[in-house]
């Protein structure tokens, strides 16, 4: 909509259905930009209902940008994450963080919403009932929902990835096989 926002390493962005951005990367510095695209609602209302509406933005609305270290860190077991996007950027629709998994596997558990992993650092497996997958920097793994899996971080460091579920929820809102 006209209005300019700087961005940066760590940088979460809202773009609410109907709108447009564009990046001027006029210093010409290395750029990675992950994105993940919510479906459309008139595909198949019975999956994906439509979302709430979002509101026009006004000369008072808030940036639909926040950065990750103004995010608080929650933790789940031994790992943390990070909210980047969420309701309080003015749509409902979905949950965008980033999380940090240690050396290891997690229990296995599933979500009622649909999932996107995109690993942005670390390297392991993601695991989706008995089978499995290398992962990687550039990875990125679509989850449907109640899609039993976990991540298995094999490296020495943390694996850090960035999720997006939709229709918004929590990392912690996982849930264990009956």
């Amino acid at each position: 909509d006209g209005i300019r926002y700087p961005v940066g390493p760590d940088t979460g962005i809202y773009i609410a259905p109907g709108r447009s951005a564009w990046v001027d990367n006029t210093a010409n510095q290395t750029l990675r930009v992950v994105s993940v695209r919510c479906p459309d609602p008139g595909i198949d209302a019975a999956i994906h209902p439509a979302p709430p509406e979002c509101p026009a933005p006004s000369s008072s609305a808030r940036a639909p940008l926040v950065h990750l270290m103004d995010c608080e860190a929650e933790t789940t077991a031994d790992r943390w994450y990070r909210v980047l996007v969420d309701p309080r950027l003015g749509c409902e629709q979905v949950t965008q963080f980033v999380g940090s998994i240690p050396t290891g596997r997690a229990p296995d558990h599933f979500h009622e919403y649909e999932e996107v992993l995109c690993i942005l650092e670390g390297h392991g497996r993601m695991w989706a009932g008995a089978t499995h997958s290398d992962i990687a920097p550039g990875s990125c793994v679509y989850l449907p929902r109640r899609q039993m899996h976990c991540v298995e971080n094999l490296g020495a460091s943390a694996l850090r990835l960035l999720g997006v579920f939709y229709p918004a929820g929590s990392p912690a809102d996982a849930r264990k096989q009956d």
